[in-house]
């Protein structure tokens, strides 16, 4: 009884302290597929100077269980002249670094862009959101995502 009631209030903890919830999320739709809009992710980020560390495709590993997923793909990069003062402010900032965006296909079939906002994630571990580095994180961002949900 004592150990249920025990781990009932640690899940219900870790539950309530969920660090990054929804509305810490930019979300911006694309007018092109999944794929299309990572690619032209990944050239940016490339083109920007940082580094892709991996692409995930969900939906791929899904069908390797015989699973249906919508298309979605995860893109994970970053650069150590952003991320290296971001860890010197606080090392625990390395959960989430490097940085990631995530493109999937919602129900009505249009392509979806989103990410944790910098300031966010700054805010999780204690770092000040004016730190010159959040606002590197938090343009660069911006500036990719962008260029990947381009119309052209």
């Amino acid at each position: 009884m004592i150990k249920s009631l025990t781990l009932n209030l640690a899940l219900g903890t870790a539950l309530l302290a969920t660090p990054l919830m929804a509305d810490d999320m930019i979300e911006l739709t694309s007018p092109h597929s999944v794929t299309d809009t990572m690619d032209r992710l990944e050239q940016a980020v490339q083109g920007a100077g940082a580094t892709v560390f991996a692409r995930v495709d969900h939906a791929a590993g899904a069908a390797k269980i015989d699973a249906e997923l919508r298309p979605t793909q995860l893109l994970i990069f970053g650069n150590p002249k952003i991320g290296t003062p971001a860890m010197q402010a606080a090392q625990t900032i390395g959960l989430d670094l490097p940085l990631r965006v995530l493109a999937y296909e919602n129900e009505a079939g249009e392509t979806v862009v989103v990410y944790h906002a910098p300031a966010a994630i700054a805010d999780v571990h204690g770092i000040d959101a004016s730190a010159p580095f959040v606002q590197t994180m938090t343009g660069a961002l911006n500036k990719l995502t962008t260029k990947a949900t381009a119309a052209e």
